[in-house]
């Protein structure tokens, strides 16, 4: 199996969300059922059931997390000579509109694209890996092949307007 990459800021999210669920929510969730038991009859307690169910969907996803963190391979992103857009680096295209976004490439677990995070392994993503400030790219979507020009690349988030 290939490895998966993720960068140091998205492993901590993944880490955050384990510790929360685990120090957080769970023990909430623990005591909840507890109260709810000591109710008496549980085939017939709904607060009892429902918190059951969450205590089984918070432990599932504590297994994904602890599988997921153990499978990845974080790599810290720095720059690399000649300009080249490769994983970790911010890329602003201009598309065919003439509308710039500024995406970051990241690996498949922590793509966000409402923050702009587009996995490497997306098509634009893809498209984008080893290109320089400059070139035109085309980007094999579902619905059409799109072109757009890459404007920038660098190795620093980019500051909030």
């Amino acid at each position: 199996m290939a490895p998966r990459y993720i960068t140091p800021e998205g492993f901590r999210r993944l880490a955050e969300e384990h510790e929360r669920i685990w120090t957080v929510e769970r023990p909430r969730i623990v005591a909840e059922v507890e109260a709810a038991a000591a109710l008496g009859d549980r085939s017939e307690n709904a607060e009892y059931i429902y918190g059951k169910r969450k205590l089984r969907e918070l432990d599932r996803r504590l297994r994904f997390l602890s599988e997921r963190m153990d499978a990845l391979t974080v790599v810290a992103p720095r720059a690399v000579a000649g300009g080249r857009a490769f994983f970790g680096a911010w890329v602003t295209v201009e598309h065919e509109d003439g509308a710039e976004r500024t995406y970051r490439l990241v690996g498949p677990d922590e793509f966000d694209v409402a923050r702009g995070l587009i996995s490497v392994e997306a098509p634009l993503g893809r498209a984008l890996l080893g290109k320089r400030e400059g070139d035109v790219v085309v980007v094999q979507r579902p619905a059409g092949a799109v072109d757009v020009t890459v404007v920038e690349i660098s190795w620093a988030a980019p500051e909030a307007p």
